[in-house]
């Protein structure tokens, strides 16, 4: 039988977090300070990485790539977000929704394989810290990241082509602020099972293979500081760690809840999750690694030190 395409939507309506637009002006301020204090802060971050050489390291060196990780993903929502508040008009063409996917995916992908090199990159330096330079060596880094945006731009590739490969031609609008999966299957007029059963699946897989990574490096971590014999030398491991599974468990959790789960579930309290890892987690990573990381303020304090004495 001939297959036909019902594709005929040409573009696409984005609801919004709130039905009442009266809340459109309020929110646009919010999410613009949100927004400015994101760009502020993860190009803070990755300013102070390039040119302070205290920061010339490994980790850093990953928390570099992880604030922009942040800054992109970040602004493929946010000011199409920002402009829809504030203009009342919610329209985003096919093409423009299928590209706000995909780099969607590829960034917020990336970021995930990120979080799993930087948790290796602290057991590497916890457990084996005499040969940790030589370990992580500056190939061995490039290798890791560029592996990281590689394995997120396939990722997106996929999740993308399995959506926008079904046919849209009942309604046109998106229950979402933003073009999203699950929201996309729920309009389709095409039967939807093969693409979610293989969204599923591929968020699983990945989801499981950086959580597992995660766990691994985490149990060796922790049997490491148990056997040092000094409380100062458990504190600062303990403190090079926190950072990072603060990040772990919001990003995680969030990205868990919405992607490793049945499509057809998706609900609209699931806006105000995907809110988390779309604007709040952003926002909070350089803050929370700036705030509990001695040699980043530090750096900053020296940075400013010099600008404002040059």
């Amino acid at each position: 039988m001939e297959t036909v395409n019902f594709t005929s939507v040409t573009e696409f309506l984005l609801l919004g977090l709130m039905e009442d637009p009266k809340w459109n002006l309020l929110s646009f301020f919010i999410f613009l300070l949100t927004y400015i204090v994101t760009v502020a802060g993860n190009m803070c971050m990755i300013i102070l990485i390039c040119f302070s050489s205290k920061l010339h390291n490994p980790m850093y060196f990953f928390l570099g790539h992880l604030s922009f990780s942040d800054l992109c993903y970040s602004s493929v929502i946010t000011p199409k977000f920002l402009y829809n508040l504030f203009t009342n008009q919610m329209a985003i063409s096919f093409k423009g929704c299928g590209t706000q996917l995909f780099f969607f995916g590829l960034f917020v992908g990336a970021e995930c394989f990120l979080v799993t090199v930087m948790a290796y990159d602290r057991y590497v330096a916890i457990c084996n810290p005499l040969l940790y330079i030589i370990i992580m060596s500056k190939n061995l880094r490039m290798q890791l990241v560029g592996a990281a945006y590689t394995g997120g731009l396939l990722s997106s590739a996929v999740h993308t082509s399995c959506t926008f490969h079904l046919s849209f031609c009942n309604s046109n609008k998106v229950n979402h602020f933003f073009c999203d999966i699950p929201p996309l299957l729920q309009l389709s007029c095409t039967d939807t099972f093969l693409s979610e059963i293989f969204t599923f699946l591929l968020s699983s897989v990945l989801g499981s293979f950086s959580a597992i990574v995660i766990a691994f490096s985490y149990a060796k971590i922790l049997s490491s500081i148990l056997k040092m014999k000094t409380s100062e030398g458990r504190r600062k491991s303990f403190s090079t760690c926190s950072s990072h599974l603060t990040i772990v468990t919001l990003f995680f959790g969030t990205a868990i809840f919405m992607y490793a789960r049945p499509m057809s579930s998706y609900s609209v309290k699931d806006k105000v999750i995907s809110l988390v890892y779309t604007v709040v987690i952003p926002m909070l990573n350089p803050i929370i690694y700036s705030l509990r990381n001695t040699q980043v303020k530090n750096a900053f304090i020296t940075a400013l030190y010099k600008t404002v004495y040059k």
